[in-house]
Formats: structure tokens, sequence, C-alpha cells
């Protein structure tokens, strides 16, 4: 018996071309007029179309393991950008934020500055160039306005391009979320509910001094050091497999080690610390242990079997975020 073919529906509305349909909501009715939702109409093949997975979005950025750490630990931070071309006429700062009111990709305010968000969900593989096109986008945009998420060209320039690669990179972490605003005390409608949720929800986050991309975070049960690091990740597995057979990879009494996750091509060793335990306490205890990291990574002797059980621990308890 012949199988039944469905019966061909031909779209209602204006069409639109593919490279003029805007992102909208995947439940949103597609912008091409098809009547269909996005989600099965032309945001299937954006799906399709994304960019190649960028292992490492931000290498080549000064302050790559700072990037990632902004990107997946720390709820509240901003960091001054330096542009290679320098500031264009009319904006007097590009600041980069972990995360904008009503999640904006980015903003631009009265004065003209540009904030650029770091936490959004981005349409293709690479998250760099993701960023570069809104940024752009940001440096244009009408002052006092949002920038409204949108596919990047797949040719487009990314942050590698857009920034100066001798520029420095040191963020400044916030207990809230004030910085979004010039006049937080008179915030008002939703942008004032959006500031209040994002407050209530921020958990206290700090940058240790004494060494590079370490954060540590207050939680209600515990605290906890999550470090990140730029070696390459077997190399630091087998280091730190070597200080935990030795005893000698916690940060002190009722610390310890409990594994680690990988987060845009980069390895997050993480710590659990003692409620009572505070960022200028962890200061001293990681200084030391970067000292006996380094020598854990600088040698090259077999794993024993202690150590090799000890890397299988690690490698257990390890999980994937990007």
């Amino acid at each position: 018996m012949a199988k039944k073919r469905r019966p061909q529906t031909k779209a209602t509305g204006p069409q639109v071309a593919a490279g003029e349909i805007p992102v909208v909501g995947a439940r949103e009715p597609c912008p091409c007029g098809s009547g269909r939702r996005y989600k099965a109409c032309h945001g299937r093949e954006a799906a399709h179309a994304v960019t190649e997975l960028v292992q490492r979005p931000f290498a080549g950025l000064p302050g790559e393991c700072d990037w990632v750490a902004l990107r997946e630990l720390v709820p509240a931070a901003t960091v001054e950008l330096t542009l290679a071309e320098g500031l264009p006429e009319g904006v007097p700062s590009v600041t980069l934020a972990t995360v904008l009111p009503m999640a904006w990709p980015a903003l631009r305010r009265d004065n003209g500055a540009v904030l650029l968000g770091l936490q959004n969900d981005t349409p293709s593989g690479d998250i760099s160039r993701d960023l570069a096109d809104t940024l752009r986008r940001g440096l244009t945009a009408e002052p006092g306005t949002p920038v409204a998420a949108e596919r990047a060209p797949g040719d487009g320039p990314r942050l590698q391009d857009l920034l100066d690669p001798k520029g420095t990179f040191s963020p400044t972490l916030h207990e809230g979320f004030e910085f979004w605003l010039e006049d937080a005390a008179n915030a008002t409608g939703e942008v004032a509910a959006s500031l209040e949720r994002a407050n209530a929800a921020a958990i206290p986050t700090a940058r240790l001094t004494g060494v590079e991309a370490a954060y540590w975070c207050e939680t209600p049960e515990k605290n906890h050091l999550r470090w990140v690091m730029s070696h390459p990740e077997e190399k630091l597995l087998d280091a730190l497999a070597r200080l935990h057979a030795a005893g000698a990879s916690s940060l002190g009494e009722n610390t310890r080690l409990v594994g680690s996750f990988r987060a845009h091509g980069l390895t997050v060793p993480v710590w659990d610390l003692p409620r009572g335990m505070g960022a200028e306490d962890t200061e001293k205890p990681a200084v030391a242990l970067a000292e006996r990291l380094a020598e854990a990574l600088a040698s090259d002797a077999p794993l024993t079997p202690e150590q090799r059980r000890a890397r299988g621990g690690l490698t257990n308890r390890q999980v994937t975020l990007s």
C-alpha cells in the first residue's frame, strides 16, 4: 500500500528574506509571516546554521581566565574595556558587565557610554563573535536605548579584533547591580523591579588578590573557592592528583578540593571552605597552594598508583558547563 503523503501547505502572510528575519522568542510567531512559531520555522534554520563551537572563545584576550569567571561564576562585576581603534566620538567609555537589566545584550546610556552584557545567551557557537557584533551595534545605538539580540554575521569581527590586545582586564566586583544606572536610588518601574530581584539573588563573591582568577564565594551552607586556570587540562589534572595524593591539595583545615569543571575550554578546580572562612582568610593559603601547584606542574614523572587513583577521582567529579 502506498504511503499517504502529507498535504503540502503554503505559508501565508508576507515573506521576508532569511537574512532579514530578526531573532525572537522560540514560542513567538515567526517574523517571516508563516504563522508558525519561530522555533518551528526560521528558528530551526538558525539553530542549524550556528557557527561551529569555538572551544576557547576568549583565547588571546587579556585576562582570558577572568573573562571565563565573569561569564560563568561572578554575579555582579564590571570591567572597563579598551578598544583597539580608540573610543568613537560621543562614546566616553565602554564597560563590560556581567549582566544588564532585563538581560539586555547591551545598553547605551544617555551620556553615550556603552555597557556590554556578558552572561546572555548567544545565537552561535562563537561567543566572541556574538559579543563583538553586539558591541559594534551598541557603539552606534541611540543614547538612552538598549541593544536588541540579533544573529551576528558569520564573517563578522570577534572581540579579539575590536579590543586592544595590550589593554588591561581588571574586574571590579560589586555587592549589587546598582552600576546598571547612573541614579539607581531613583529607579522606577520594570528596571527597579529587575534591580531588586537581581540584588536578592546575588551570591557574595570576591576576587583574590594574591593569585590570578581565583574567586571566593559565600553560600548558606559553606563557602567555596573557584579558580579558573589556563594550564592544559591533562597536565593540570596530573598536578592536582600529585598534590591530592600527598595530602597537599587543600587550603587548610576543614577545606578540600572537591573536583573541577570545564568552562570555555579552561579547567576550574573547586574547593569547599568552612562557613567562617572569608576571602581574606583564603588569600595566604591560595598563594601557598599556587607555589605547590607550580612544582607539581613542572614534574614529568609518571603518576604512581596512588596518584592515578586520585586523578581518577578528580576526573569522575568533573563536569562541563560550556
